[in-house]
């Protein structure tokens, strides 16, 4: 696994008295901003002029009469709020602000009065009037409330009644215009269409004395004369009559004929009807057969009355053949005669139809003609009755489109500004945007703010908590009230340790000023308290300070030992606490930059873990040089100072993943430099320690108040811990 490989961040949840501790450390912004806000909206509260406000109350109305029209229904009384906005910008629109300026001589009295005498445009003066306009309708009403603002009561009231006022007359001058111009346009329109209809009726009294149109043919709507479409009916009836009887004879024949001469025989007397010779022949034929069939009884074939009887039957049987023949030449010729007369009607019709489209042909611009003009005369009749409809409707008595209910009275008291309200609203808005700003600053702050901050982003427990304002402890003493929390991280370290045999430790930090040289003296001298032979060293060899801090030379340390210029004994220095020793950096020349990174330093730290029960090394920042990382790769154990809202959070990850990158054991995070004060989630830490000490601190000298008293109660104290 790559160790520069950042593991993400657990998602964490902020609760009630997570905001509280933001609040609490960003209190002098959210305190500066509070101040601001309410000290200037009370500057400008008090600042501002004073100002009166007028109002006057008007009813609007649409344009309707009293009772309803004759062409649309009256809607009056039905609320509209789209009217009611439409009317609200006419009553702010430059057409009427224009005439109360005018009326009022606005632009001179405006001129002197904010314009140094000089005289003020229309358009200017029509912005200040709106600005100082407030429009308010009552709700589920027709009426509105037209408010002016001035720093003269009387004007306030002059600006809303001349407003209401001229609004009116507009209402009424623009109602009477529509009116009359609506007549007025309806008028011309009729007159147009009466020329119109003059001219159209010329032409059709031409066009009928020109196609000689009969009256007849005049007063119908079809461009063929009369007679001609009577004619063509008759011949399509008669046509038609003559066909189908011609049909049912032709039926009739051929059916006779497809029948044998005695069936034929008497289908004739069933198809035909009774015919009265054939019925007689018929009659006797039928007596000669029978005498015929009596005879044959008495007589023999050839006997002379058998041959008479015979002779006499054929020659009836000849006889109703006959008639049968000629009643079937009767009904062929009448069927040939219904199909000439039949050829005759379609022919004198097709002539009829011809004649007729030849007639409709010539009188067609006629009838067009005459469509038009009746067409011309019903609009003219329809202008005519909206015409008649406009008259009675202006006639009528009207609604009052706009009436105003409350005239404008001069205010008595000021209604702006509102001094109480705008406080309140800036102490309100001082609040919200101080606390805003405050969790926006808190927001862009991605520096170590909590121990969860730590143990989620690095992944690496936090031992030890330091206070703000720590001093060293050597010059403290154990008793110090800070001492507590150095002796926490020296428990948190020890139990840490995987084994007894790890004891040199460097301290580490991602940038400068974090508090390692502090951190690892005063860890050092608790160690050194406890009764355990310690050893700093100084390996910050570009800017070393702890020798400053133990008051001791810099001449000869570390360097010179590791260029072989003096033995170990010689450079390490004794300080006022008996267990602890020094080994300054010394003087790093310029060719030897890279000398902690060298065997020389491997086998230093080697014996000085034979010698010593712990030894300590202060380094460079990580992020800057190289030698942290090396001194890092080479103790037992580091430890990585984090000081409290410093750095961005990804240097300090960037500063740890270094540390595993060269093999360095990071047993945990010192967090230094917290504010106790600001945020009381670290009190339980070290402030209930600091407590302690003070508060003994002060029963010892009110025991004792003299030196030896105050020191022998600082021994108690020492031996406890």
């Amino acid at each position: 696994m790559d160790p520069l490989k950042a593991q993400p961040p657990q998602e964490a949840k902020l609760h009630f008295l997570d905001y509280w501790r933001i609040i609490r450390i960003r209190k002098t912004v959210i305190l500066a901003v509070f101040l601001l806000v309410v000290i200037t909206a009370t500057l400008v509260t008090f600042i501002l002029p004073e100002s009166f406000s007028s109002t006057a109350r008007i009813k609007i109305e649409r344009d309707s009469s009293d009772i309803e029209g004759l062409t649309k229904p009256n809607f009056v009384g039905m609320y509209d709020p789209y009217f009611i906005q439409t009317e609200f910008e006419v009553i702010q629109s430059e057409m009427i602000l224009r005439q109360v300026v005018e009326s009022l001589d606005l632009n001179t009295v405006w001129g002197k009065k904010y314009a140094g005498g000089e005289k003020l445009k229309t358009s200017e003066t029509i912005m200040l009037l709106k600005g100082r306009m407030d429009l308010r309708p009552v709700r589920n009403t027709s009426l509105i409330a037209i408010s002016v603002y001035s720093e003269d009561p009387n004007e306030a009231a002059r600006l809303a009644n001349a407003i209401a006022q001229i609004y009116k007359e507009h209402r009424l001058l623009k109602g009477r215009q529509l009116m009359t111009g609506g007549i007025e346009a309806l008028k011309l329109q009729f007159d147009e269409q009466e020329q119109k209809v003059r001219e159209k009726q010329k032409e059709v009294d031409r066009l009928r004395e020109e196609l000689s149109i009969s009256d007849a043919d005049a007063n119908g709507n079809s461009p063929a004369p009369q007679l001609e479409q009577d004619v063509v009916r008759q011949l399509q009836a008669q046509l038609i009559t003559f066909e189908t009887q011609l049909v049912r004879e032709e039926t009739q024949t051929r059916k006779l004929e497809e029948l044998s001469p005695d069936r034929r025989r008497d289908a004739i007397q069933t198809s035909v009807g009774p015919d009265p010779e054939l019925n007689t022949l018929l009659g006797e034929l039928n007596i000669a057969e029978q005498r015929l069939l009596i005879l044959k009884k008495d007589y023999a074939p050839d006997h002379p009355t058998m041959q008479n009887a015979r002779m006499m039957a054929e020659d009836s049987l000849k006889r109703v053949t006959a008639r049968v023949e000629g009643v079937m030449t009767g009904l062929s010729n009448r069927v040939s005669a219904l199909r000439a007369q039949s050829d005759i009607l379609k022919t004198s019709l097709e002539a009829a139809r011809t004649s007729d489209i030849k007639k409709a042909k010539e009188g067609r611009p006629y009838y067009e003609a005459k469509r038009r003009l009746e067409e011309l005369q019903r609009f003219q009749t329809l202008l005519n009755l909206k015409m008649a409809s406009e008259k009675i409707d202006v006639a009528l008595p009207r609604s009052m489109l706009v009436e105003i209910i409350d005239k404008a009275e001069p205010g008595i008291h000021p209604v702006r500004p509102k001094k109480a309200l705008n406080i309140v609203l800036g102490i309100v808005i001082g609040l919200v945007v101080g606390v805003g700003l405050a969790f926006f600053i808190e927001y862009l702050d991605t520096s170590v703010k909590t121990i969860d901050d730590v143990e989620r982003t690095l992944q690496a427990p936090v031992l030890g908590v330091i206070p703000q304002n720590v001093s060293y402890l050597i010059h403290e003493g154990s008793e110090s009230p800070h001492a507590e929390a150095y002796r926490v991280l020296r428990t948190n370290l020890l139990f840490s340790r995987k084994d007894d045999k790890l004891n040199t430790v460097a301290v580490v930090s991602a940038g400068a000023g974090e508090g390692k040289s502090t951190t690892v003296m005063n860890l050092a001298t608790v160690f050194a308290q406890s009764g355990q032979r310690v050893l700093v060293v100084d390996s910050d060899l570009r800017r070393p300070t702890l020798h400053k801090v133990l008051r001791v030379t810099n001449t000869i340390g570390l360097t010179n030992y590791l260029l072989k210029q003096n033995s170990l004994e010689e450079v390490i220095q004794t300080t006022s606490l008996p267990s602890l020793d020094f080994l300054a950096s010394g003087k790093l020349p310029s060719s030897s930059l890279g000398i902690l990174s060298s065997s020389q330093m491997k086998d230093v730290i080697s014996e000085l873990k034979q010698r010593y029960d712990f030894v300590f090394f202060d380094s460079p920042p990580i992020m800057g040089v190289s030698d942290a990382s090396i001194l890092a790769s080479e103790v037992d154990m580091t430890l990585q100072v984090i000081q409290y809202r410093r750095y961005p959070q990804p240097m300090n990850i960037r500063a740890k993943q270094l540390i595993e990158k060269v093999g360095g054991n990071l047993v945990g995070i010192v967090l230094n430099n917290i504010n106790m004060s600001q945020d009381e989630s670290y009190y339980y830490y070290s402030g209930y320690y600091h407590d302690y000490y003070s508060k003994n601190e002060e029963s010892a000298e009110a025991v004792s108040p003299g030196k030896d008293s105050g020191d022998k109660g600082k021994i108690e104290i020492k031996q406890k811990y």
